[in-house]
């Protein structure tokens, strides 16, 4: 156990700085900083070995830990909160995300399935949050994960700058804009953050459609991890036999999902569920820490034109496809 404290020390603090550095800029999100700030330290400094089992365990096993307790703060009525309309947009914004992907990064950009994947993970969804969160699901490496959240990471930040312009050019109402930017920006800070920027009002629903949105990473992840069960029979990588669910599903995704019923339907005290998604998100940006210190920058940035160029895409199809579906059902 001694072995994992300078790794799991390094994570911690990274995690600490970061947390101090989202509030002088939220729309970043401290896991996303945690993230760039270890790839930095990476490009100056070599990273001292005795780290490399407490970075391990941080990136892998206690990403899963984070996961479980996110769902604490998950109500899946929340779908319901935000109305038919909101779940509507998001069946085709999630089902566009993933076409788009696979058609533009599988074709035109030559990016293999697990980057494509998560890029559509954190653009359908919420950002890194949701790329940290089914990264397992998908057996993701560090390179995989750092690629995929710069992608989304360049879109929110230009989100938070265009949107409430365009916004008012189009002449949006604050519910339309709301659900707009809560089915189309990634990251809940960006989220928040362009929302408050139109109006009050805007804000406060646009919260509320991205919560509803952060559920579907429950259905999402048991798709996907069927989808990898297939993909590997086909490889050769599982056996024929019979498909058994309890190798199906994840035991971390299925704890998530017991937590996130429980909140639902028995409902956990306001502040349990404050203090579970604060120490998830905590968690998180320990992990996305160490995904930085793992992550050579140097080949990022030489190699990453191609996953940055999908992200855009991918993000621009979102957008766009939200806006039609709310201008084609009356809802702007």
């Amino acid at each position: 156990m001694l072995r994992y404290i300078p790794g799991l020390s390094a994570c911690f603090f990274l995690a600490l700085i970061s947390l101090g550095l989202n509030h002088l800029w939220a729309p970043a999100g401290a896991a996303v900083i945690a993230m760039f700030l270890g790839m930095v330290f990476r490009y100056f400094r070599k990273v001292p070995e005795s780290w490399g089992p407490g970075m391990a365990f941080t990136s892998r096993k206690l990403l899963k830990t984070a996961i479980i307790f996110l769902g604490g703060s998950i109500n899946l009525a929340g779908l319901l909160a935000a109305g038919r309309p909101s779940l509507f947009i998001m069946i085709f914004t999630l089902t566009a995300g993933f076409l788009s992907a696979w058609v533009f990064g599988k074709y035109l950009l030559g990016i293999h399935f697990t980057q494509r994947n998560l890029i559509a993970v954190g653009t359908g969804i919420c950002g890194g949050s949701a790329i940290a969160a089914l990264s397992p699901v998908l057996e993701a490496d560090e390179q995989d994960i750092a690629f995929a959240i710069s992608a989304t990471f360049l879109f929110d930040v230009l989100a938070v700058l265009v949107f409430p312009l365009a916004g008012r050019f189009l002449g949006l109402s604050d519910s339309g804009y709301g659900l707009w930017a809560g089915t189309s920006v990634n990251d809940t800070s960006s989220v928040v953050a362009a929302g408050y920027a139109f109006s009050e009002k805007a804000g406060d629903f646009a919260a509320v459609v991205k919560m509803a949105r952060t559920t579907m990473l429950l259905p999402l992840g048991l798709v996907l991890n069927g989808v990898m069960f297939i993909r590997k029979r086909k490889q050769g990588r599982e056996s024929t036999g019979q498909i058994r669910i309890s190798r199906l599903i994840p035991w971390f995704v299925l704890i998530f999902a017991a937590v996130a019923l429980l909140n639902t339907f028995m409902g956990f005290p306001p502040e349990m569920s404050h203090l579970l998604k604060r120490i998830s998100a905590f968690i998180i940006a320990m992990a996305l820490g160490a995904i930085g210190l793992n992550t050579d920058l140097r080949t990022l940035l030489k190699s990453g034109s191609r996953p940055l160029l999908l992200g855009g895409i991918v993000s621009l199809v979102v957008v766009f496809v939200s806006l039609a579906v709310q201008f084609r059902e009356g809802l702007v």
